[in-house]
Protein backbone atom coordinates (compact mmCIF):
# COMPACT_ATOMS: atom_id res chain seq x y z
CA UNK A 1 0.00 0.00 0.00
CA UNK A 2 1.14 3.53 -0.76
CA UNK A 3 -0.70 6.84 -0.79
CA UNK A 4 -0.10 10.57 -0.40
CA UNK A 5 -2.53 13.10 1.06
CA UNK A 6 -2.62 16.60 2.54
CA UNK A 7 -1.32 16.64 6.11
CA UNK A 8 -4.01 18.94 7.50
CA UNK A 9 -6.83 16.84 6.06
CA UNK A 10 -5.27 13.69 7.49
CA UNK A 11 -4.79 15.29 10.91
CA UNK A 12 -8.44 16.41 11.03
CA UNK A 13 -9.64 12.94 10.01
CA UNK A 14 -7.47 11.26 12.65
CA UNK A 15 -8.65 13.66 15.35
CA UNK A 16 -12.26 12.95 14.43
CA UNK A 17 -12.18 9.15 14.31
CA UNK A 18 -9.95 8.87 17.38
CA UNK A 19 -12.95 10.00 19.47
CA UNK A 20 -14.24 6.43 19.04
CA UNK A 21 -11.12 4.81 20.51
CA UNK A 22 -11.71 3.53 24.03
CA UNK A 23 -9.43 4.69 26.87
CA UNK A 24 -8.92 1.04 27.79
CA UNK A 25 -9.40 -0.99 24.58
CA UNK A 26 -10.68 -4.56 24.97
CA UNK A 27 -8.08 -5.79 22.47
CA UNK A 28 -4.86 -4.16 21.15
CA UNK A 29 -6.25 -3.72 17.62
CA UNK A 30 -9.01 -1.44 18.98
CA UNK A 31 -6.31 1.04 20.04
CA UNK A 32 -5.56 1.57 16.39
CA UNK A 33 -7.00 3.41 13.41
CA UNK A 34 -7.87 1.39 10.33
CA UNK A 35 -6.74 2.96 7.04
CA UNK A 36 -7.91 1.73 3.65
CA UNK A 37 -6.55 3.36 0.49
CA UNK A 38 -8.31 2.97 -2.86
CA UNK A 39 -10.16 4.82 -5.65
CA UNK A 40 -8.29 8.09 -4.99
CA UNK A 41 -9.45 8.28 -1.40
CA UNK A 42 -8.40 7.24 2.07
CA UNK A 43 -10.97 5.87 4.51
CA UNK A 44 -10.23 5.93 8.24
CA UNK A 45 -12.15 3.85 10.81
CA UNK A 46 -12.07 3.74 14.60
CA UNK A 47 -14.36 1.92 17.02
CA UNK A 48 -14.65 0.73 20.61
CA UNK A 49 -17.26 -1.86 19.56
CA UNK A 50 -20.00 0.45 20.87
CA UNK A 51 -19.60 3.52 18.67
CA UNK A 52 -17.72 3.86 15.40
CA UNK A 53 -16.62 6.75 13.21
CA UNK A 54 -15.60 6.76 9.53
CA UNK A 55 -13.91 9.70 7.82
CA UNK A 56 -12.99 9.83 4.12
CA UNK A 57 -10.46 12.21 2.57
CA UNK A 58 -8.95 12.58 -0.93
CA UNK A 59 -5.66 10.81 -1.54
CA UNK A 60 -3.26 10.08 -4.39
CA UNK A 61 -3.26 6.28 -4.16
CA UNK A 62 -0.28 4.61 -5.81
CA UNK A 63 -0.95 1.15 -4.37
CA UNK A 64 -4.25 0.12 -2.78
CA UNK A 65 -4.25 -1.58 0.59
CA UNK A 66 -5.26 -1.47 4.23
CA UNK A 67 -3.38 -1.23 7.52
CA UNK A 68 -4.00 -0.49 11.20
CA UNK A 69 -1.71 1.95 13.01
CA UNK A 70 -1.61 3.08 16.63
CA UNK A 71 -4.14 5.88 17.02
CA UNK A 72 -2.25 7.63 19.79
CA UNK A 73 1.18 7.74 18.14
CA UNK A 74 -0.15 8.33 14.66
CA UNK A 75 -2.00 11.45 15.77
CA UNK A 76 0.94 12.86 17.72
CA UNK A 77 3.48 12.26 14.95
CA UNK A 78 1.49 13.36 11.90
CA UNK A 79 0.31 16.68 13.35
CA UNK A 80 3.96 17.56 14.04
CA UNK A 81 5.28 16.67 10.57
CA UNK A 82 6.95 19.59 8.72
CA UNK A 83 5.58 19.17 5.20
CA UNK A 84 2.24 19.95 3.59
CA UNK A 85 1.74 16.37 2.41
CA UNK A 86 2.21 12.95 4.00
CA UNK A 87 3.12 9.68 2.28
CA UNK A 88 2.35 6.39 4.03
CA UNK A 89 3.48 3.06 2.58
CA UNK A 90 3.84 -0.58 3.54
CA UNK A 91 5.18 -3.52 1.58
CA UNK A 92 3.01 -6.62 1.15
CA UNK A 93 3.72 -9.19 3.86
CA UNK A 94 5.48 -6.73 6.17
CA UNK A 95 4.20 -5.29 9.46
CA UNK A 96 6.13 -2.02 9.30
CA UNK A 97 4.69 1.15 7.75
CA UNK A 98 6.74 4.12 6.58
CA UNK A 99 5.56 7.69 7.08
CA UNK A 100 7.30 10.48 5.16
CA UNK A 101 6.81 14.25 5.07
CA UNK A 102 9.43 16.71 3.79
CA UNK A 103 12.67 15.66 5.55
CA UNK A 104 10.97 13.57 8.24
CA UNK A 105 10.83 9.79 8.13
CA UNK A 106 9.12 7.48 10.64
CA UNK A 107 8.47 3.77 10.77
CA UNK A 108 5.50 2.34 12.68
CA UNK A 109 4.66 -1.22 13.60
CA UNK A 110 1.27 -2.00 12.11
CA UNK A 111 -1.44 -4.39 13.28
CA UNK A 112 -3.28 -6.94 11.09
CA UNK A 113 -6.01 -5.11 9.18
CA UNK A 114 -8.12 -8.27 8.91
CA UNK A 115 -8.43 -8.34 12.72
CA UNK A 116 -10.01 -4.89 12.85
CA UNK A 117 -13.83 -4.78 13.23
CA UNK A 118 -14.45 -2.19 10.52
CA UNK A 119 -17.46 0.08 10.89
CA UNK A 120 -20.31 -1.11 8.65
CA UNK A 121 -22.65 1.48 7.16
CA UNK A 122 -26.34 0.84 7.83
CA UNK A 123 -28.24 -0.17 4.72
CA UNK A 124 -31.67 -1.00 6.14
CA UNK A 125 -33.94 0.68 8.65
CA UNK A 126 -35.83 3.94 9.06
CA UNK A 127 -34.20 6.62 6.88
CA UNK A 128 -34.73 10.36 7.04
CA UNK A 129 -32.82 13.55 6.29
CA UNK A 130 -32.59 16.51 8.64
CA UNK A 131 -30.83 19.87 8.48
CA UNK A 132 -27.70 19.94 10.62
CA UNK A 133 -28.72 23.06 12.55
CA UNK A 134 -32.01 21.44 13.57
CA UNK A 135 -30.34 18.21 14.66
CA UNK A 136 -27.65 20.16 16.50
CA UNK A 137 -30.28 22.11 18.46
CA UNK A 138 -32.20 18.94 19.37
CA UNK A 139 -29.05 17.26 20.70
CA UNK A 140 -27.77 20.40 22.43
CA UNK A 141 -30.99 20.86 24.38
CA UNK A 142 -31.20 17.26 25.63
CA UNK A 143 -27.92 15.37 25.87
CA UNK A 144 -26.62 17.41 28.83
CA UNK A 145 -29.42 15.96 30.99
CA UNK A 146 -28.24 12.35 30.56
CA UNK A 147 -26.85 10.42 33.49
CA UNK A 148 -23.16 9.47 33.72
CA UNK A 149 -23.89 6.52 36.03
CA UNK A 150 -22.97 3.43 33.99
CA UNK A 151 -24.78 1.18 36.47
CA UNK A 152 -28.07 2.50 35.04
CA UNK A 153 -27.35 2.43 31.28
CA UNK A 154 -30.91 3.30 30.25
CA UNK A 155 -30.34 6.86 31.51
CA UNK A 156 -26.94 7.32 29.81
CA UNK A 157 -28.58 7.97 26.44
CA UNK A 158 -31.29 10.04 24.78
CA UNK A 159 -34.53 8.52 23.58
CA UNK A 160 -35.24 9.46 19.96
CA UNK A 161 -38.88 9.14 18.97
CA UNK A 162 -40.51 9.37 15.57
CA UNK A 163 -44.27 9.77 15.50
CA UNK A 164 -45.52 10.74 12.06
CA UNK A 165 -43.67 13.93 11.10
CA UNK A 166 -42.64 14.70 14.68
CA UNK A 167 -39.11 13.99 15.84
CA UNK A 168 -38.63 14.15 19.60
CA UNK A 169 -35.61 13.60 21.83
CA UNK A 170 -35.69 13.20 25.61
CA UNK A 171 -33.02 12.74 28.29
CA UNK A 172 -33.20 12.28 32.06
CA UNK A 173 -31.07 11.27 35.03
CA UNK A 174 -34.25 10.92 37.19
CA UNK A 175 -33.62 14.32 38.85
CA UNK A 176 -34.12 16.35 35.70
CA UNK A 177 -35.69 15.89 32.28
CA UNK A 178 -35.10 17.68 28.99
CA UNK A 179 -37.39 17.26 25.97
CA UNK A 180 -37.09 18.83 22.51
CA UNK A 181 -39.29 18.16 19.49
CA UNK A 182 -39.35 19.29 15.85
CA UNK A 183 -41.58 18.71 12.86
CA UNK A 184 -39.44 17.28 10.05
CA UNK A 185 -40.67 17.32 6.46
CA UNK A 186 -41.01 13.94 4.73
CA UNK A 187 -40.60 12.12 8.05
CA UNK A 188 -42.93 9.23 8.78
CA UNK A 189 -43.09 6.12 10.89
CA UNK A 190 -43.16 5.05 14.51
CA UNK A 191 -39.83 4.56 16.26
CA UNK A 192 -38.46 4.63 19.82
CA UNK A 193 -34.70 4.09 20.28
CA UNK A 194 -32.11 5.08 22.89
CA UNK A 195 -28.86 6.53 21.51
CA UNK A 196 -25.78 6.68 23.79
CA UNK A 197 -24.86 10.18 24.97
CA UNK A 198 -21.23 9.51 24.06
CA UNK A 199 -22.07 9.33 20.37
CA UNK A 200 -24.42 12.31 20.50
CA UNK A 201 -21.79 14.49 22.21
CA UNK A 202 -19.20 13.63 19.54
CA UNK A 203 -21.79 14.22 16.81
CA UNK A 204 -22.64 17.59 18.33
CA UNK A 205 -18.98 18.65 18.22
CA UNK A 206 -18.66 17.49 14.60
CA UNK A 207 -21.77 19.34 13.35
CA UNK A 208 -19.96 22.65 12.98
CA UNK A 209 -20.42 23.51 9.32
CA UNK A 210 -20.79 27.21 8.46
CA UNK A 211 -23.11 26.34 5.58
CA UNK A 212 -26.36 24.36 6.02
CA UNK A 213 -25.93 20.67 5.25
CA UNK A 214 -28.21 17.65 5.34
CA UNK A 215 -27.62 14.77 7.74
CA UNK A 216 -28.73 11.34 6.56
CA UNK A 217 -30.04 9.40 9.56
CA UNK A 218 -30.68 5.66 9.52
CA UNK A 219 -32.05 3.71 12.49
CA UNK A 220 -32.45 -0.06 12.81
CA UNK A 221 -33.55 -2.19 15.74
CA UNK A 222 -30.10 -2.13 17.34
CA UNK A 223 -28.03 0.56 15.57
CA UNK A 224 -28.19 4.17 14.43
CA UNK A 225 -26.04 6.05 11.93
CA UNK A 226 -25.58 9.71 11.06
CA UNK A 227 -23.90 10.53 7.76
CA UNK A 228 -22.94 13.97 6.41
CA UNK A 229 -20.29 15.26 4.04
CA UNK A 230 -17.37 12.79 4.36
CA UNK A 231 -18.19 11.46 7.84
CA UNK A 232 -20.25 8.57 9.26
CA UNK A 233 -21.11 8.15 12.94
CA UNK A 234 -22.40 4.74 14.04
CA UNK A 235 -23.57 3.45 17.37
CA UNK A 236 -25.15 0.49 19.04
CA UNK A 237 -28.40 1.37 20.72
CA UNK A 238 -29.03 1.05 24.45
CA UNK A 239 -31.42 -1.78 25.23
CA UNK A 240 -34.27 -1.30 27.67
CA UNK A 241 -37.49 0.60 28.27
CA UNK A 242 -37.18 4.36 28.62
CA UNK A 243 -39.46 5.72 31.37
CA UNK A 244 -42.79 7.35 30.63
CA UNK A 245 -41.46 10.86 31.13
CA UNK A 246 -44.65 12.60 29.98
CA UNK A 247 -46.24 11.68 33.30
CA UNK A 248 -43.75 13.78 35.31
CA UNK A 249 -44.31 17.00 33.35
CA UNK A 250 -46.76 19.13 35.39
CA UNK A 251 -49.92 20.06 33.52
CA UNK A 252 -50.03 23.58 34.96
CA UNK A 253 -48.06 26.04 37.07
CA UNK A 254 -49.19 28.64 39.58
CA UNK A 255 -46.25 31.04 39.16
CA UNK A 256 -44.57 32.23 35.96
CA UNK A 257 -41.26 34.10 36.24
CA UNK A 258 -39.66 35.78 33.21
CA UNK A 259 -35.92 36.42 33.47
CA UNK A 260 -33.02 37.61 31.33
CA UNK A 261 -31.14 34.41 30.47
CA UNK A 262 -27.60 35.79 30.57
CA UNK A 263 -28.10 37.92 33.69
CA UNK A 264 -29.66 35.07 35.66
CA UNK A 265 -27.03 32.54 34.50
CA UNK A 266 -24.19 34.85 35.55
CA UNK A 267 -25.77 35.49 38.96
CA UNK A 268 -26.39 31.79 39.68
CA UNK A 269 -22.87 30.95 38.53
CA UNK A 270 -21.37 33.50 40.94
CA UNK A 271 -23.51 32.58 43.94
CA UNK A 272 -22.92 28.86 43.47
CA UNK A 273 -19.16 29.36 43.86
CA UNK A 274 -19.74 29.21 47.63
CA UNK A 275 -21.71 25.96 47.61
CA UNK A 276 -19.80 24.21 44.82
CA UNK A 277 -17.59 22.25 47.21
CA UNK A 278 -20.60 20.66 48.93
CA UNK A 279 -22.18 17.40 47.78
CA UNK A 280 -25.37 18.88 46.34
CA UNK A 281 -24.22 22.40 45.38
CA UNK A 282 -27.46 23.91 46.66
CA UNK A 283 -28.69 27.41 45.82
CA UNK A 284 -31.87 28.94 47.22
CA UNK A 285 -34.20 31.03 45.09
CA UNK A 286 -36.80 33.36 46.59
CA UNK A 287 -39.26 34.65 43.97
CA UNK A 288 -41.29 37.71 44.93
CA UNK A 289 -41.78 41.48 44.40
CA UNK A 290 -40.58 41.20 40.78
CA UNK A 291 -37.15 39.99 41.78
CA UNK A 292 -35.29 36.79 42.57
CA UNK A 293 -33.09 36.55 45.65
CA UNK A 294 -30.36 33.96 45.01
CA UNK A 295 -28.35 32.70 47.98
CA UNK A 296 -25.97 29.94 49.00
CA UNK A 297 -23.92 29.16 52.07
CA UNK A 298 -21.20 26.81 53.22
CA UNK A 299 -20.05 26.39 56.82
CA UNK A 300 -16.48 26.00 55.57
CA UNK A 301 -16.48 28.87 53.07
CA UNK A 302 -19.08 31.55 53.76
CA UNK A 303 -22.24 32.75 52.04
CA UNK A 304 -23.34 34.64 48.94
CA UNK A 305 -26.43 36.66 48.04
CA UNK A 306 -27.54 38.32 44.81
CA UNK A 307 -30.76 39.87 43.52
CA UNK A 308 -31.90 39.73 39.88
CA UNK A 309 -34.85 41.64 38.41
CA UNK A 310 -37.76 39.52 37.18
CA UNK A 311 -41.34 39.70 36.00
CA UNK A 312 -43.45 37.50 38.29
CA UNK A 313 -47.04 36.42 37.77
CA UNK A 314 -48.57 34.38 40.60
CA UNK A 315 -47.80 33.56 44.24
CA UNK A 316 -44.34 34.01 45.77
CA UNK A 317 -42.23 30.85 45.88
CA UNK A 318 -39.13 29.87 47.86
CA UNK A 319 -37.33 26.88 46.36
CA UNK A 320 -33.86 25.27 46.26
CA UNK A 321 -32.03 23.46 43.47
CA UNK A 322 -28.75 21.85 42.64
CA UNK A 323 -27.05 24.83 40.97
CA UNK A 324 -25.60 22.69 38.18
CA UNK A 325 -29.08 21.58 37.15
CA UNK A 326 -29.99 25.26 36.67
CA UNK A 327 -26.83 26.49 34.92
CA UNK A 328 -26.68 23.46 32.58
CA UNK A 329 -29.99 24.29 30.95
CA UNK A 330 -29.39 28.05 30.83
CA UNK A 331 -26.14 27.51 28.89
CA UNK A 332 -28.12 25.71 26.18
CA UNK A 333 -30.94 28.20 25.69
CA UNK A 334 -31.10 30.35 22.55
CA UNK A 335 -33.56 33.03 23.68
CA UNK A 336 -32.68 36.30 25.42
CA UNK A 337 -35.37 35.69 28.03
CA UNK A 338 -36.70 32.48 29.54
CA UNK A 339 -39.53 31.45 31.84
CA UNK A 340 -39.25 29.69 35.18
CA UNK A 341 -42.55 27.92 35.87
CA UNK A 342 -43.23 27.00 39.50
CA UNK A 343 -45.78 25.53 41.88
CA UNK A 344 -44.76 24.84 45.48
CA UNK A 345 -41.30 24.60 47.05
CA UNK A 346 -41.10 20.79 46.85
CA UNK A 347 -42.76 20.32 43.46
CA UNK A 348 -40.98 20.03 40.12
CA UNK A 349 -40.35 23.27 38.22
CA UNK A 350 -39.99 23.89 34.48
CA UNK A 351 -37.76 26.03 32.30
CA UNK A 352 -38.96 27.13 28.87
CA UNK A 353 -37.56 29.43 26.25
CA UNK A 354 -39.63 32.50 25.57
CA UNK A 355 -42.11 31.85 22.75
CA UNK A 356 -40.78 28.34 22.07
CA UNK A 357 -43.28 25.56 22.88
CA UNK A 358 -41.05 22.83 21.37
CA UNK A 359 -38.71 22.64 24.38
CA UNK A 360 -39.26 21.95 28.07
CA UNK A 361 -36.88 21.24 30.94
CA UNK A 362 -38.14 19.79 34.22
CA UNK A 363 -36.03 19.93 37.37
CA UNK A 364 -36.83 18.60 40.83
CA UNK A 365 -36.08 20.81 43.84
CA UNK A 366 -33.92 19.95 46.85
CA UNK A 367 -35.38 19.70 50.33
CA UNK A 368 -33.51 22.04 52.69
CA UNK A 369 -33.66 22.99 56.35
CA UNK A 370 -34.87 26.53 57.01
Amino acid sequence: MKFTCHKNELVQAIQLVSKAIANKPQTPVLSGIYLEAGDNQLELHATDNEIGIISTIPADVEEQGKIVLSGRYMQEVIRRLPGDTVTISQEIGENVSKIQSAASNFTFLSMPANDFPTVKRLQEGVHFKIQDNILRDIIKKTVFACSTDESRPIFTGCQMEINGETLKMAATNTHRLSVKKEVVANLSGDLHIIIPAKLLNELLRALNSDMPIEVDVCCSSNQASFQFENVVFMSRLIEGQFPNYESVIPKSFATTVTLDTEDFLDAVDRVSLISRSADYNIIRLEFGSNQVHISSNSPDVGNANEIVAATIEGPNVNIAFNAKYVTDVLKNLNSKNFRFLLNESLQAAAVREEDNPTFVYIVTPVRTQN
